[in-house]
Parts: structure tokens; sequence; C-alpha cells
């Protein structure tokens, strides 16, 4: 099994050497191997290659089943002109890969209810499947800039564009999952106001005849912001585009009590993928030994299942995680008025006991 980690930036470093520990203790337990390479992209490639996507990185890839990556991103780049900096990296991964299917698990682990703003009762149990389409959008579509009109003032450009083909192959990820689930999707659009949405829920509808037995439902994106908040038990899987998908994946975090819980995986076709945390470079509290590792180490988890096929790995691990957090163990992001935090260190160190 080859492995490509990409630590980028922020902090990329301290998650992925506490991710690297733990991959190496469940190689050992359960007594295989894995080749785990490291490689630059983001703000970490432009100070070294000039580059967010160096060719030295794409040369690693070629080799490597699955991805593992950090975070990217820093405000030491916001100077650099849009297609320079960072996010383009990881934006140009994506399409390289031809990664067109985002999971983002919106899950309350045991024992972290108090830690979410809502009720308790609202969240306890909370598993939600968050499908986002990763390819198409407005973050690729064309035309796209910033213009001047013929009265020389300044315009902005962003193109909303997807084919039928786009939304029918996201679509059959989300209803496949569904059938595996609660068997209930509900499609996220904004077919009151958006050509590009009615089409979405025409496909959506058609997929939908497909699959029988999966209740299928659709839902305003603004609506299924306040519902994620109001009602979130409501859900199994959601699928939308690829902005909004992004939005409501970071508004659900907060349900699960903190960000730094929450992994993802962006798949292709074929089984390849990119495992991420969904928290980002946090660079302000980057080095400190202060981020919570565990979304990083259940990315690792998510890769092992659906990359590595290694279900009783991947398994292993989130167990492990489960036992330390039903332990009592909180990073600073999960403490409450009483909690005494530990390190990044140590809730790495807490895991691969629990897998020892």
């Amino acid at each position: 099994m080859n492995v490509l980690c990409l630590p980028g930036d922020g902090v990329g470093d301290e998650i992925m050497a506490v991710a690297r520990r733990v991959l190496e203790q469940v190689v050992k337990k359960f007594d295989t191997s894995l080749n785990c390479v490291e490689g630059k992209i983001g703000g970490n490639a432009i100070d070294h290659y000039g580059n967010p996507l160096p060719d030295e990185t794409l040369t690693q890839l070629s080799s490597c089943q699955a991805v593992l990556l950090g975070a990217v991103g820093g405000a030491q780049w916001d100077h650099l002109p849009a297609e320079q900096r960072p996010e383009k990296g990881l934006l140009r991964l994506r399409q390289k890969m031809e990664l067109f299917a985002n999971l983002r698990p919106i899950q309350v682990l045991e024992g972290c209810a108090p830690s979410s703003p809502l009720k308790q009762e609202y969240v306890e149990g909370l598993d939600i499947m968050i499908v986002r389409e990763l390819l198409g959008g407005m973050y690729y579509g064309e035309p796209r800039g910033i213009y001047i009109d013929d009265k020389g003032e300044r315009y902005g450009v962003n193109s909303v564009v997807y084919t039928e083909q786009a939304i029918r192959n996201i679509g059959e990820v989300a209803f496949r999952l569904a059938t595996q689930r609660q068997k209930r999707l509900c499609s996220v659009d904004k077919a009151n106001v958006l050509e590009v949405s009615r089409l979405w829920r025409e496909v959506m509808d058609d997929l939908g005849q497909k699959y029988p037995h999966v209740q299928l439902s659709h839902m305003y994106v603004d609506n299924a912001a306040m519902q994620l908040i109001a009602d979130p038990k409501q859900f199994d899987v959601l699928v939308t585009e690829n902005a909004f998908g992004d939005i409501l994946s970071d508004l659900a975090s907060v349900l699960a009590g903190s960000i730094g819980l929450l992994p993802s995986a962006s798949l292709d076709g074929k089984g390849s993928g990119l495992y991420e945390p969904c928290h980002g470079a946090a660079s302000e509290i980057a080095g400190r030994n202060q981020v919570n590792p565990l979304a990083m180490i259940l990315s690792t988890a998510m890769m092992l299942r659906h990359s590595l096929q290694r279900q009783d790995m991947a398994q292993a691990i989130e167990n492990a995680v489960q036992s330390v957090i039903a332990q009592g163990y909180r990073t600073q992001d999960l403490c409450r008025q009483h909690d005494t935090p530990i390190s990044t260190e140590r809730m790495g160190d807490m895991v691969i006991d629990a897998l020892q």
C-alpha cells in the first residue's frame, strides 16, 4: 500500500506527524505493510518550488493509491495573484485526480454531545453524511474573472456550470450511500432561482426511479441551512453542488462539537482518493501543539476503508478514537469550563495506546 502524505501548511505538519504514528501502529497491529512518501503542496510548495502543486509532487502521486493531506493556506501568501495561491494547488490536485465526490460524515461521538452549542438531545447519536460534488460549480466554471466594462467600472464574474453527466455521477454516489444507511436522501439546491439547480433537481428525480427503495426529498439550500440547526436528525444523506456543500458541511461541523473532529474523503470513480480534515490550516494555532488531531486520524481511517480496502484497520482506528473520547480526554477545542485540555501529541499517544 503506497500513500502520498502532504502535510501542507499551518497545523498540517503537527497533525500529519500524529496520523503517521497512528498508521505505523495499526500497520504493526495487523502485521501488514504500508509505504508513506512525503511531498509538498500549497504554501509550503510555493516556498520551495514557486508552485502550489509542483511537478515533483505529481510524480510522487503517480505511484500512490491514496493521498493524505494536512491543510493548505495562510495569510503569508494572500498577497499572491489568485492563480498562485496555496488553495489553487488543492483545486488542481482534485482536478488531476478526478476527485468528483466529497464525503463528509457529521457524527457526534459518544460523550461529545455536551461540546455542541445545540441542546444535547438534538445532537446525541447524530450521524449524517454530506455528499458534495467537487469538480463543478462556481469554483471551476468559465467564464470567470474581474473585468472592466465600457464605462471603466470593474465587475466580477463566476459561472456556476454543471453538465447532466456530472450531476448524475454525484447522484449515483449519494444514492448508493443512502442504500447502505437509512435509505433517505435529501438533495439540496436553489431550484426556485437558479436554472442549473432546476437541471440538478430533474436529474436527481430521474435517478430516483432507479433507486425506488430510497426516499428522495428536495430542499432549498437556505432552508437546509436552517434545518441542519433546527432539526438535524431529520437528515441521513445530503447531496449538493460544490459551493453549497462547502458551506453546509462547515455549518454542520458545529453539531459534532468541533470541526476538529470531522474527516473527509474526496474520491474518483475507481477507488483512489484524497483524505483530509475539514478544519483547514488553522494558522493562528500552528506550532502550539494545541490542534485537535482526531479529524486527521479519522481521515486516515476513511483512507483505509475507501481506497485501501482495509475495513478492519479502519474500524480499529475509529474504535480507538471513540475509546479515548469516552474516557474524557479532550483537546482545547472540545473543552468545557472545568475540562483540562491535552496536547496534540498527547491525544495521538492516547489513540495509539488504545490501538495497542
